[in-house]
């Protein structure tokens, strides 16, 4: 790819782009402060200030008293300047959020399927509802990014299969992009929770660490020097299907289709193995809720079993031993073979057990591994797919509005 020259326009584009992401991050700043955060003169601040303002992109709201002389106008990001979507979509349901380019989120709505699973029309109703809430009209959209449960191809950005999305397969992005005539992103909901883990919550600015979702059934998502590893054909992170110790092995039922006969070659085709045996039979709900019924912990669900016993721990500590071994399967697999120095613990499973059950994790690895990692809760607040989904359709947008130049 050809290299643009140093050209002026390219690098009052630069400075441009470096003033934006300095007044997302830090607010309201002046003129003054954005000359001393970027090393610009008054001059070429000044300048810079006046283009984003003529673009709609900044917009002065406030002043900043000082010493002598008058007070100094105070510049912001203008967030109406574009919006962007990011989606969850799962079995029981769709909840939409939608942000402005400064990334505070001004509506999200979950939507019930209500028996339908046609994707395109699920992500379209939910979509309208939320841009319905945030009174913003869906054509003012900049991105979209969608999480969903799964195997998603990184080539074509297609759901190559899903346990609980049978309806979402190759050609639902086309669809998608078709209905809502903008950019949109399917992205594995794990990874998305990643995203923002490394954005808002225990891995900030960690640039290697992985974190194991643990809810309904488990997944993993890695970042390594702060990029997601998805794998050649999206695989990566499907640690529900590690043979361990006492769980049968997962096989796959179904017939690969050849290639002759209009299938995918042996390499990159995906069957549907079953999870009735696997690292995900242990540390799934069901067989969580099990474990903790077998200690006398007889809440109805995992989740408040696991809670009940994080709380009590004279009560439920023998129960969270046992449950931190099975747990520690994974996190060793993962900690043995990538050494990320942080193993985050996320999903519902993972934020119910806290400090007690990360600490006996944490314990665990460390007996049966040459390395002992860092096992952290993680910090996001809300929804984490739904965070990452936003921040990842920000980063898009962003560089679409931000980066648009002179004409």
């Amino acid at each position: 790819m050809a290299r643009r020259p140093g050209t002026p326009r390219l690098l009052r584009e630069l400075n441009d782009r470096a003033a934006l992401d300095l007044l997302v991050e830090h607010g309201p700043l002046t003129r003054a402060q954005i000359g001393e955060h970027t090393g610009l003169s008054k001059v070429t601040a000044s300048q810079l200030l006046s283009r984003l303002e003529e673009r709609g992109l900044v917009a002065v709201v406030g002043e900043q008293a000082g010493g002598r002389g008058p007070n100094a106008a105070l510049y912001a990001v203008v967030p109406s300047s574009a919006y962007v979507a990011g989606l969850e979509v799962g079995p029981d349901g769709v909840t939409a959020g939608v942000a402005d380019i400064t990334g505070r989120m001004v509506a999200q709505v979950t939507v019930d399927p209500n028996g339908a699973d046609e994707p395109v029309k699920l992500v379209h109703n939910a979509v309208v509802k939320a841009c319905r809430s945030a009174k913003v009209a869906v054509d003012r959209l900049s991105a979209f990014v969608i999480g969903t449960p799964g195997v998603v191809d990184p080539r074509s950005g297609d759901v190559q299969f899903s346990f609980d999305l049978p309806a979402w397969h190759e050609g639902v992005l086309a669809a998608l992009r078709t209905d809502l005539r903008r950019p949109v992103t399917i992205e594995n909901d794990v990874n998305l929770a990643a995203v923002a883990e490394r954005a808002y919550g225990a891995a900030r600015d960690a640039e290697d660490f992985a974190l194991m979702w643990f809810d309904r059934g488990m997944g993993l998502s890695v970042m390594l020097g702060g990029r997601l590893h998805r794998g050649r054909s999206g695989g990566a992170g499907e640690i529900g299907y590690l043979p361990v110790p006492g769980a049968p092995l997962p096989l796959s039922t179904a017939r690969r289709v050849p290639e002759e006969e209009g299938g995918v070659t042996e390499s990159t085709s995906w069957g549907i193995p079953t999870l009735a045996g696997g690292y995900g039979a242990l540390v799934g709900a069901d067989g969580v809720r099990a474990l903790a019924h077998e200690h006398g912990i007889t809440e109805p669900t995992a989740v408040e079993c696991v809670r009940a016993a994080a709380a009590d721990e004279s009560r439920g500590g023998a129960f969270l031993d046992e449950l931190a071994n099975r747990f520690s399967y994974g996190v060793t697999s993962v900690n043995i073979v990538l050494d990320p120095g942080l193993v985050v613990l996320s999903g519902s499973l993972g934020r119910a057990g806290g400090a007690p059950l990360a600490g006996r994790i944490e314990r665990a690895v460390g007996r049966i591994s040459p390395t002992r990692p860092t096992v952290a809760v993680t910090e996001v607040d809300g929804n984490p797919v739904l965070r990452g989904a936003l921040h990842a359709a920000l980063e898009q947008a962003r560089d679409e509005v931000f980066s648009a130049g002179e004409s």
